[in-house]
């Protein structure tokens, strides 16, 4: 039972999760943003931000342990180097997600992971922001096009599937009366041949009582004589 389990297993198993959590970390570590869903990008951010409390602790048991989850030496250098010094004076919060809206395609909720940089100025993030503004909109109009697009093809299809369904019905219909007339040629035949055989059957009668009548008119004949 799955109590009191807050993680989503987001369609895969422990191993394959775990290795894709390793690789989003290293990634969001060594270019400091990442485009991703939001779940994944959910799921990152704890992982991503216990990374930087132990570069801030800085000893070797701290290192060894972040080696287990960064899968390269130089990236885990540069969370125990620059990233250290840079977030010395924070308590926490080293990340934030920013939502981009839906991905066109499979409509999946994407979003941006990025390092919270503490010593960048003011004007750098407000265009990081504008960037990111753009990219949602743009998203949203690539997912309402392709909502579009999906729309035209479902009704086209259904078109398609009527049209089908008629041509199918139609077919249906001539077979039918096909066999209706197949087996009304066949009672015809029938009923011919019946009447055939009862005019020949009253023929073979008929010639056998003439017979027997001048048979018996040949006999009396003789008597008489």
């Amino acid at each position: 039972m799955r109590h009191r389990v807050k993680a989503g297993t987001l369609g895969r198993s422990a191993s394959h999760r775990t290795a894709m959590y390793r690789n989003l970390v290293t990634s969001l570590l060594e270019h400091e943003r990442v485009r991703t869903t939001d779940a994944k990008a959910k799921g990152v951010r704890s992982l991503a931000e216990k990374m930087i409390t132990l570069g801030k602790r800085g000893d070797l048991h701290a290192r060894r342990r972040a080696l287990r989850v960064i899968r390269r030496r130089e990236v885990a250098a540069k969370v125990f180097d620059d990233l250290a010094e840079r977030y010395r004076d924070r308590a926490g919060g080293y990340t934030r997600i920013v939502k981009l809206g839906i991905r066109p395609g499979d409509a999946a909720a994407m979003s941006i992971i990025e390092l919270v940089e503490s010593g960048e100025p003011a004007g750098r993030t407000a265009k990081a922001a504008e960037k990111t503004g753009k990219q949602a909109a743009k998203d949203k109009k690539d997912s309402a096009k392709t909502t579009k697009k999906t729309a035209k093809k479902k009704t086209a299809k259904k078109k398609v599937a009527k049209k089908a369904k008629k041509k199918v019905a139609k077919k249906a219909k001539k077979k039918a009366k096909k066999k209706v007339a197949k087996k009304a040629k066949k009672k015809a035949a029938k009923k011919k041949v019946a009447k055939k055989a009862k005019k020949k059957a009253k023929k073979k009668v008929a010639k056998k009582k003439t017979a027997k009548k001048k048979t018996a008119k040949k006999k009396a004949k003789k008597r008489k004589r």
